[in-house]
C-alpha cells in the first residue's frame, strides 16, 4: 500500500529538507573557520555569544544549554572546555547552592569579540556560496527575504 502526500505537505517537505541542507552546509563551513582561526568549536563560540550578551554576562548551565539546544551534560562539559581555556568559570547561586551558572572572563568576551567578524564573514560566503546551488538556492532566498 503506498501512501500518497498531498501537495501541500510534499512541497513542505521539499523545502525543510531544503533547509536541513542548507543549515548544514553553513554550520560545517562556520564551524571550520572558527576552529582554524579561533580553536574554537560551533557551540563554544555561541556560548561565549550568548553568555556576552547576557545582562551580567553569566546564565545558569541549564538555561545556556537551553538557548544554544545542548542538553545539560553537553553543555557542562562545554562550559568546561571554556573555563581550560580561560574564557568562562563556574560560579553557585548565591540564593540557591545547587544552581550553577556560567559566567563569561574578560577573555572570553575578547575572544567572541575576535571572532565575530569571522563568524558573520563565513556566514555571508557560506550564504553566497549555497545561493548558487540548485538545491539550496530557495532556501536561501527565503531567509534573505524574511530578514
Amino acid at each position: 500500500m503506498t501512501i500518497k502526500q498531498q501537495p501541500r505537505a510534499a512541497s513542505d517537505q521539499a523545502m525543510w529538507e531544503s533547509v536541513l541542507a542548507l543549515h548544514s552546509f553553513v554550520e560545517r563551513r562556520l564551524a571550520h573557520a572558527l576552529q582554524r582561526r579561533f580553536g574554537v568549536g560551533l557551540s563554544e563560540y555561541r556560548a561565549l555569544e550568548v553568555l556576552t550578551q547576557a545582562e551580567k554576562g553569566e546564565h545558569r548551565m541549564q538555561e545556556l544549554a537551553d538557548r544554544i539546544g545542548l542538553g545539560q551534560s553537553s553543555v557542562t562539559r562545554l562550559v568546561g572546555r571554556l573555563e581550560s581555556a580561560g574564557y568562562a568559570y563556574k560560579d553557585t547561586c548565591a540564593d540557591d547552592k545547587r544552581g550553577v551558572y556560567a559566567v563569561i572572563t574578560d577573555e572570553g568576551r575578547k575572544h567572541y569579540q575576535d571572532a565575530r567578524s569571522t563568524y558573520a564573514d563565513t556566514l555571508g560566503s557560506a550564504l553566497d556560496a549555497a545561493s548558487t546551488d540548485g538545491q539550496l538556492t530557495r532556501a536561501v532566498q527565503a531567509l534573505r527575504g524574511a530578514a
